[in-house]
């Protein structure tokens, strides 16, 4: 069989405080001060048992008692204008022989206390309510509370049963072996018509005890990031954006210039060069250069150099001077034309040879004559 230790003795000094503290100068006065404790926690729980009271406190002093009770209704406790208290501090200092001081103390979440709970449990199966149902509705309700975990264990004749036997329901998890943890053990009896019936209650809320403090080089190394990460976001300023945002636009527009030589340079000037050295040997030279009117392909360059010198933000109408550029383009086919044209001159080249042949035949008639 296991041995299983009390959890709140368990953890005492630790995680838990004891519920009696004073001091004995001899061992007789330690077992006369025990029993006196005893008469005052039963005093009190046969005083208020609808009170709903889960733990009594005693502190003792030279001269005084001062006794703290939890309990879950405060105002029972007290009663109209705390009349009960005073009957109460009168029936306790008769027991001491001291001054009896008493606090009553308001338990806000009776759910997490374990001996509330199997009071509650024990309380419903004396009203012959089933076991089963009795322990799921107060885990659940201890849950919803906040726990992290319960344990109902019930013993004895259970639903009148014949023989005794033990129901145990676990929910969550409950570290027994883990001293930080904070567990609130209960014990309640239910006095029904077969019997007594025991009801036990773990309740795990958490643990106490800290973790390890951290090491102060690592916080040092920590904190210089920590100033970083709080700095970032004062950093990111606007104007941090939008400075280069502006640039960005503004040098597309100067690098559009240099590449339209290049497209200026797309127009096959040789053709117009061309033109101009057939046209001296043809009579006519000044139409040739009407056709292929030099000057809009002389404009492009001239724009194009004047743009980059001046400089100037206005240049944007600079991007509609490549638009005429392309237009030379189209004027270039009557260029061609004049080329297929002046193969024609070359026959009256020849008569000028033969003009001197019909001056001859000129002068031979003449002789005939």
């Amino acid at each position: 069989m296991a041995q299983k230790t009390h959890p709140i003795g368990f953890r005492l000094g630790i995680v838990k405080d004891w519920h009696a503290r004073w001091f004995a100068h001899k061992q007789a006065d330690y077992r006369a001060l025990v029993l006196e404790d005893l008469k005052i926690r039963k005093q009190i729980s046969t005083n208020y048992p609808e009170a709903g009271i889960s733990k009594v406190d005693i502190e003792r002093g030279s001269s005084d008692v001062i006794i703290t009770i939890h309990t879950a209704r405060p105002g029972i406790v007290i009663g109209r204008g705390g009349q009960r208290v005073e009957e109460l501090r009168k029936e306790l200092e008769g027991l001491t022989d001291r001054r009896a001081r008493l606090n009553v103390q308001e338990i806000r979440q009776p759910e997490l206390d374990a001996y509330l709970v199997g009071r509650n449990i024990a309380d419903q199966l004396e009203r012959r309510i089933a076991f089963r149902r009795a322990i799921r509705q107060s885990i659940t309700r201890t849950m919803q509370a906040g726990a992290q975990g319960i344990k109902v264990i019930c013993g004895g004749r259970l639903g009148g049963a014949d023989i005794a036997r033990t129901e145990k329901v676990l929910e969550g998890r409950v570290p027994l072996h883990t001293l930080r943890a904070d567990i609130d053990y209960g014990l309640a009896e239910a006095a029904t018509e077969y019997g007594r019936i025991g009801v036990r209650v773990w309740i795990y809320k958490g643990d106490i005890l800290p973790e390890a403090p951290p090491d102060p080089e690592i916080e040092e190394e920590i904190s210089p990031i920590e100033v970083t990460l709080r700095a970032e976001p004062e950093q990111p300023v606007v104007e941090t954006i939008v400075a280069p945002a502006v640039a960005a636009p503004v040098q597309p527009t100067l690098a559009t210039p240099p590449a339209e030589p290049a497209q200026t340079a797309q127009p096959p000037v040789p053709p117009a060069a061309i033109s101009p050295v057939a046209v001296p040997p043809v009579e006519s030279p000044p139409s040739p250069p009407a056709q292929p009117v030099t000057p809009p392909p002389a404009d492009p360059p001239a724009a194009v150099t004047s743009e980059p010198p001046a400089a100037v933000p206005p240049t944007t109408p600079g991007p509609a001077l490549p638009t005429p550029p392309v237009t030379p383009p189209l004027d270039v086919p009557p260029v061609v034309e004049p080329q297929a044209t002046t193969p024609p001159p070359a026959p009256p080249i020849a008569p000028t040879e033969t003009e001197p042949q019909a001056e001859a035949d000129e002068n031979a008639p003449t002789q005939t004559s």
